[in-house]
């Protein structure tokens, strides 16, 4: 299995530019993964071409009446399945608790119909807050790519995040696979530097080598509901998320 999970306790990091394009890369190489949007905001799902008609076309139906993952499954214009997000899905935290049957959730689910193979991996677009749905993608995913926007606030939601991620270790009794990742990185700023060098402090090896460019096309992408390969393919930003998902496949973190 191959299940990704995008998650940053701090919104504004490039946590959906980061799946959507990621997603995108894969699909361009005949990948075709499932994309999972657990953010209510679901701009992953809108981006994508895919709209939920009301909570009962996401992963709400899931915990409310145990409907098939399969049956949410759109196939998007990208060449990749996903299944959508609506605001109905924050009533999970308020509706279900955080009993460990409903964290793990979506991790049985994937399981038993057999998501995520080299084939068609999964990526989840996290909602920012650590909530019943961000557990889900943590206790259902083998690795975690965590954004960081180049200033130190961003940083620090990503410390948060590997504080959360070391404290759940003894529940899943396994290290849940973590990459860092460098995105909006103006070279030109003293401060890009100064939190590339204060993240590689504190994650050594987990920081990836690719760092994704502040990028005039990746923040134009988003309006024409497009990735930055259909949008602007010979970009630096397109460049540079396809050089992710080359390090990322050659590092074997996705399989």
């Amino acid at each position: 299995m191959s299940i990704v999970a995008i998650f940053n306790q701090k919104g504004g990091v490039g946590k959906t530019t980061t799946a959507l394009n990621l997603a995108a890369a894969l699909a361009r190489r005949g990948r075709y993964p499932y994309g999972i949007d657990l953010d209510p905001q679901a701009q992953f799902s809108e981006i994508a071409g895919i709209k939920a008609a009301c909570g009962d076309d996401t992963v709400l139906s899931l915990f409310q009446r145990n409907r098939p993952l399969r049956e949410l499954v759109h196939e998007s214009v990208n060449g990749f399945g996903v299944i959508p997000s609506h605001i109905e899905l924050s009533k999970v935290d308020t509706l279900f608790g955080k009993g460990y049957n409903v964290v793990n959730r979506l991790n049985t689910s994937l399981r038993a119909e057999q998501f995520g193979d080299q084939q068609r991996p999964v990526l989840i677009d996290c909602s920012p807050l650590l909530g019943v749905l961000s557990l889900n993608a943590i206790f259902a995913c083998q690795a975690v790519i965590v954004p960081i926007s180049a200033d130190h606030l961003s940083a620090k939601g990503a410390l948060q995040i590997e504080k959360t991620l070391r404290a759940l270790e003894h529940v899943l009794k396994r290290r849940v696979a973590r990459r860092y990742l460098l995105t909006r990185f103006d070279t030109r700023r003293r401060m890009a530097w100064d939190v590339l060098r204060m993240v590689e402090e504190k994650f050594g090896a987990d920081v990836c080598r690719t760092k994704i460019a502040e990028n005039v096309s990746l923040a134009e992408s988003p309006a024409h509901n497009k990735s930055v390969f259909e949008h602007a393919p010979n970009s630096r930003g397109a460049s540079d998320y396809d050089a992710l998902l080359d390090e990322l496949l050659a590092d074997g973190f996705i399989e």
